[in-house]
């Protein structure tokens, strides 16, 4: 079909505009992605340069380098508007728990190759990382099966580190004495600073990753305990089993009686259904 002289002009300068209107820093054009809430922009912060896509999610920063893919940035930036608005209404469930991700410059970086990750982020900034290839959309949608999805973790592990720990120390702080890690010590069988050689034979808790120190334990066991309460570990027994074994709702009902009513006070607002990264706001 040929366009007519005129309107093959007009579309030839929509499309110079749109270019335009999404050039990162250095010229390239940055793909929006097929996203009804959340646009990626270039990072014009100032502030880790190399990432130079960015989007936001209430207020909160996800940056990434060129070579994320877009709908893996914008998958990303989906979760992380499910985890705090979970009913999806527009407004988080907990706004102190977003302010204070917000007061203190919670960001996350996203990357391709391990050496993106030499990085030197702003005195009281607080982050967390996500890989390109550990994070698989597709995750959710296929049954909760197939490659599990990095992103689930990432940036919950954020959410609570950041955001939870913060707004409520006594109670999920990541230090001895919380209710937290009272719990954990329960789910551990034991208060251990550090990795035991052995675990006690009623943990269910028994992460041996000896570079994790109390507070990372802590931020293991709190995602953990919520991601299978929300069904994501509900088919993986045999993968995570030898860290995690109460890997269903009901098993940490029954089991972990402090996480769970820790988890499911409505005072908190923990999310109830597990995210998906549609957001639908």
């Amino acid at each position: 079909m040929k366009l007519s002289k005129n309107l093959f002009l007009l579309s030839t300068l929509i499309l110079l505009f749109a270019c335009a209107c999404n050039k990162d820093d250095d010229g390239g054009i940055i793909d929006p992605g097929n996203d009804p809430n959340f646009t990626i922009v270039a990072n014009d912060d100032g502030v880790l340069n190399d990432f130079t896509k960015k989007v936001e999610v209430f207020g909160i920063k996800l940056f990434a380098v060129p070579a994320v893919e877009d709908t893996k940035l914008l998958h990303a930036a989906n979760l992380m508007a499910q985890y705090l608005d979970n009913d999806e209404d527009g407004t988080p469930d907990n706004p102190a728990v977003v302010a204070r991700m917000v007061d203190n410059n919670a960001f996350m970086v996203l990357w391709k190759n391990e050496n993106d990750l030499n990085i030197n982020p702003p005195s009281g900034w607080e982050g967390q990382d996500l890989g390109n290839d550990e994070t698989q959309p597709s995750f959710v949608a296929n049954g909760k099966t197939g490659s599990f999805d990095a992103a689930l973790e990432e940036v919950l592990h954020l959410i609570t580190h950041v955001g939870y720990a913060g707004v409520y120390p006594d109670i999920f702080g990541e230090e001895i004495g919380s209710e937290l890690a009272n719990a954990m010590d329960i789910a551990r069988g034991g208060q251990f600073t550090s990795v035991p050689n052995n675990y006690p034979a009623n943990a269910w808790y028994t992460y041996d990753d000896t570079t994790c120190d109390y507070g990372c334990m802590a931020t293991e066991y709190i995602y953990w305990a919520l991601t299978s309460m929300l069904g994501a570990q509900e088919n993986r027994l045999d993968e995570i089993g030898q860290e995690w074994t109460l890997n269903t709702r009901a098993k940490v009902e029954q089991t972990d009686v402090a996480v769970f009513q820790l988890l499911t006070d409505p005072q908190y607002a923990f999310p109830t259904i597990l995210p998906d990264g549609t957001y639908k706001r």
